[in-house]
């Protein structure tokens, strides 16, 4: 092994050999490569070598990296992630994959993060970044313990421990750079849809807003604006005159931004196309001619973003583009997503022509993880080029350690459920702790129907994240604010009034996240690192000295208001908006926090308006704060023409308690605006003393005595709880008043079955379907799909999706946490015509590694008149089989003529049906051969009379049918089956 010390104070490259050094591939996830292959002098470092040494295997192609480190380590980061905010126990998979409705078990998404964040039991933090673009697995199952496997060679790069998490974030944002200081109208409020398909109807959505008096700064335009999903490209039926669009949009204090997807339709005569080929611009096959996938316009080529030359033509068309009055740029499908493929992306095999300071020409393989961040690149250098003096905004979906350099990023396409929604907050904590702070979740959800009780949560808790963005997905309901009744919209214009009010604030803390690498939001455990309880909770979260605490579930409700708080001074505050469905905010002992008045665009904010600070003392009587303050959109700030104000105040007693604030320091050209400054003095409970003075002068505020603090404190406290528990009261009537929506934004939750190493979710509501099957160990999630398609379900015929796959079943049988160790649960539903669909699904710790299923098409009540027989049916059992390496996975059987089977997936979708004596001998399996991990199903040949894979994107199916015939209530269909799940590894 060998290692050197590199770009700062503690911070080390290894590899496994000198031999590995020389052989490593070139850096793409420092801000400059250079960082990574010059050894820095350490002799006047702190630390001098490494603490923790990590040791080096090969096993086979791959090179596998192991750190063991300390008992009650824990462990966060890994990027853009489902699931808890903590990860031991998990394993996960850098390779960007489009993952529409994934779940907490999914192991890829969008982005990749070959990167961990440590937390000792001390509370000194400690990072590990594999620092390569391959295919990466990172598993973190064992206590304490990080694995790290990807093909050979490649550096790992330590950082740390360092005293603190805020100095491990700043050392890495360090090496892999700082957010460029947004827009400050980014920081609005943005509204956005699949889509809003009219300019006619993105004008009617942003006049709502100005008519509602609810704030919003930006309104969407997806693919639909474009003319036959061709990017560069207007639709001159629906949007006739974009730039017409973009001045009203600006006449209201609106933004606008439009997407642009990697993908350019092979189409003649189309000027992207044209130039494209005409500059050798695409990526190509591995016969070296231009590939052409499938995607919205129908076959496409992909520009080739590794290459400057490429990305220098795409700045072009982005400048050209800008000039229609396009103020920001969403970056979409860039993973790169292609259609109609089992991998769902393009060949690994494809060649790239890459600059060759990143490696020159390579394939796919090698730069797919960091070809969104190249395309996003491409995308901010062009909104340079077309006005070098205003500060771009470009959000994308997929990215890599670094791309928060060129752009904001979203938590990608969720589901409008509870579970969604309490994913929001890890997955974007973990996000910030990987470098990206500039994140946050479609609100709302993107795919199913929110709730009215959903939507107003998720709208507390959004408006308080760095991205906030309604968004949702075409055959939806309106997820607008106002479209859930006036109950709704108030709360609505409550959270985002709070949104406006903190803007200076969120502002300072996003300068902070430019200038030193700072997230914006963080775990709570920031506030304390040695409080082993807080390292775990994720129902609640940091901005900067603010606490923001949420409910995450439909039937919780904060009756403590204190809540469980970190140690130390924590004053709770609202801003006349307090209310049950809102987080409870709370600021720490010691700390000042500007906010500003309600307005409902950025551009109505002036200069002279008044400044309102939070200030809460610490045990000390202290406390300090910050306000930055810039033009919002130009470069200016570089070259100080900003002001950057110190506030502090200070509890004396000579004269009688009273408290002085004042300007300690200010930084920046800027003269400080003739302003008033309003201070509010947090005392405990929503209790507070207030005083005011021209912004600059010292200002003394008397307090109460200590007696009068006390009374009025716990007087608020109990005015409190009365108001939110009536308000609590009041909001159950009107949610309960509006329709249950059935799908995914359903307060219904599914039925959990939990034995052995299983965990199974059932929805009676849909079609009985099966949405989960994980096999706990492994943290596996094998169904892929979502509530409403997809998952398990079970048909009644031939056809795809027949009758049995969408009705909603009853229970009518429950057996949970019983004695014996299993779990059960029995369902039924009504399929027509006197028949119904039975199914039986059992978990038992006897078998813990086993899912039971007993399926049945039964006769309850078939007429007379066909002679007790029903009409012709066939029981189709139809699993959706997640794969997560689709190129890696193999189904393997022995038929009944004793010949053996193996089934590789390919690129391509196809079908292959095997019946009589070719069918399955009663089992077959499905292997992922990279991880190590198979399900067997297992079943009654004499039930099964035809056995059906069917390859798609990222998934297969292993159906079994019937035979097709009557029923009657003597002759039942039944299929009885189970699935067994495989770690090879243990």
């Amino acid at each position: 092994m060998a290692w050197m010390p590199i770009v700062g104070e503690s911070i080390f490259r290894f590899d496994a050999s000198d031999v590995a050094w020389k052989n490593a591939a070139p850096c793409m996830s420092l801000v400059d490569p250079k960082l990574r292959e010059d050894r820095v002098d350490a002799s006047n470092f702190e630390r001098k070598s490494p603490v923790f040494l990590p040791q080096f295997e090969m096993d086979g192609r791959q090179q596998v990296a192991v750190l063991l480190l300390p008992l009650n380590t824990t462990f966060y980061g890994t990027g853009e992630v489902g699931g808890s905010l903590e990860r031991t126990g998990k394993r996960i998979y850098t390779w960007n994959t489009d993952a529409w409705g994934y779940n907490q078990s999914t192991t890829s998404l969008y982005q990749s993060h070959p990167w961990v964040f440590c937390v000792l039991a001390t509370g000194e933090s400690f990072g590990v970044l594999a620092d390569t673009t391959l295919r990466c697995e990172i598993d973190l199952r064992k206590e304490a313990t990080i694995r790290i496997a990807a093909a050979a060679p490649y550096p790992l790069i330590t950082f740390g421990p360092y005293p603190n998490p805020e100095a491990l974030i700043v050392a890495f944002a360090q090496a892999t750079g700082t957010i460029q200081l947004p827009p400050k109208w980014a920081l609005g409020y943005q509204q956005c849809r699949w889509s809003y398909e009219t300019a006619e109807k993105v004008s009617k959505i942003a006049h709502t807003f100005r008519e509602t008096n609810i704030p919003c700064d930006v309104v969407w335009m997806d693919i639909d604006y474009m003319d036959g999903f061709k990017c560069f490209t207007f639709d001159k039926e629906v949007f006739p005159d974009p730039n017409g669009l973009s001045n009203e949009l600006h006449n209201i204090g609106f933004k606008g931004i439009w997407m642009l997807d990697p993908g350019i339709k092979v189409e003649e005569g189309y000027e992207a196309y044209d130039t494209g080929s005409a500059e050798d611009v695409w990526i190509q096959s591995a016969n070296g001619k231009p590939y052409a996938g499938e995607c919205w316009p129908g076959p496409v080529s992909f520009p080739d973003f590794t290459n400057e030359k490429t990305r220098k033509w795409w700045s072009k068309l982005v400048k050209k583009f800008v000039a229609n009055g396009v103020d920001g740029i969403w970056n979409d499908m860039n993973e790169p997503a292609v259609f109609k493929t089992v991998s769902k992306t393009m060949p690994e095999t494809n060649i790239h022509r890459g600059d060759e300071e990143v490696g020159g020409v390579q394939p796919h393989s090698y730069y797919h993880n960091v070809y969104g961040m190249f395309q996003a690149k491409a995308t901010y250098e062009g909104m340079l080029l077309a006005n070098k003096d205003k500060r771009p905004f470009v959000l994308t979906r997929a990215g890599f350690v670094g791309a928060q350099r060129f752009a904001a990023t979203w938590t990608g396409d969720n589901l409008a459920t509870w579970e969604h929604l309490g994913m929001s907050i890890p997955m974007a904590l973990n996000l910030g702790l990987s470098g990206q702070p500039f994140s946050g979740p479609d609100i709302g959800g993107f795919a199913g129907d929110a709730t009215p009780k959903l939507f107003v949560r998720w709208m507390g808790i959004g408006s308080m994240m760095p991205f906030a963005r309604g968004h949702s997905e075409k055959g939806t309901i309106d997820q607008e604010p106002w479209s859930f009744g006036p109950e709704v919209e108030n709360l609505c214009r409550f959270a985002l009034n709070r949104r406006y009010r903190f803007l200076p604030h969120f502002y300072t803390l996003f300068y902070q996240a430019h200038l030193k690498g700072l997230p914006v939001m963080t775990p709570l455990f920031f506030a304390d690192p040695s409080d082993l309880s807080l390292r775990k909770r994720d129902d609640a979260f940091l901005l900067g000295p603010i606490l923001v605490s949420v409910s995450l579930t439909p039937k919780n409700r904060k009756e403590n208001l204190e809540g469980v708080l970190p140690k130390g001074i924590w004053q709770r505050f609202h801003f006349g908006d307090d209310n049950p469905e809102l987080p409870l905010l709370f600021l720490k002992g010691g700390a000042i926090v500007p906010t500003g008045p309600v307005i409902q665009h950025v551009g109505e904010a002036k200069l002279t308006d008044t400044i309102t600070l939070l200030v809460a003392l610490n045990t000390e009587g202290k406390a300090e704060g910050m306000l930055y303050e810039d033009d919002g959109d130009s470069f200016g700030f570089k070259h100080g023409k900003y002001l950057l104000t110190h506030y502090e105040a200070q509890q004396f007693k000579e004269d009688g308690d009273e408290v002085v604030v004042r300007v300690v320091h200010s930084e920046g050209q800027w003269t400080r605006p003739n302003r008033k400054l309003h201070v509010r003095l947090l005392l405990g409970s929503t209790t507070e003393v207030e005083g005011e003075c021209k912004d600059g002068e010292e200002l003394r505020i008397k307090l109460p005595s200590k007696v009068e603090i006390n009374e009025l404190v716990q007087s608020n406290r109990k005015i409190n709880i009365a108001e939110r528990e009536k308000s609590q009261n009041l909001l159950d009537v009107v949610f309960e008043e509006h329709d249950s929506i059935k799908g995914v934004g359903a307060v219904l939750l599914p039925i959990d079955l939990q034995a052995g190493n299983v965990t199974v979710k059932v929805v009676p509501w849909i079609g009985g379907r099966i949405i989960s099957m994980i096999h706990k160990p492994s943290g596996y999630e094998w169904l892929e799909g979502r509530f409403e398609s997809g998952c398990y379900e079970e048909y009644s015929g031939n056809e795809f999706r027949s009758a049995g796959c969408t009705e909603e079943y009853k229970v009518v049988k429950r057996d949970m946490q019983a004695l014996d160790g299993q779990e059960f649960v029995s369902l039924e539903g009504d399929i027509g015509g006197g028949l119904i669909l039975a199914r039986d699904v059992l978990v038992a710790k006897n078998n813990p590694d086993i899912v039971s299923i007993n399926s049945r098409i039964e006769a309850r009540s078939v007429g007379a008149g066909s002679g007790g027989f029903s009409r012709l049916v066939r029981l189709r059992v139809h699993p959706l089989m997640k794969l997560v390496n689709p190129l890696d996975s193999v189904i393997k059987f022995t038929d009944i003529n004793g010949d053996h089977h193996e089934l590789r997936a390919t690129m391509e979708f196809g079908e292959h049906t095997y019946e009589g004596t070719y069918r399955p001998n009663g089992e077959w399996r499905l292997d992922d051969t990279e991880t190590g991990l198979a399900i067997i199903n297992r079943f009654d040949l004499n039930q099964v009379a035809l056995c059906l894979i069917s390859w798609g994107p990222g998934s297969v199916t292993l159906e079994l049918w019937s035979e097709e015939r009557p029923v009657s209530k003597e002759t039942p269909i039944t299929i009885t089956h189970e699935y067994e799940f495989i770690d090879t590894n243990v």
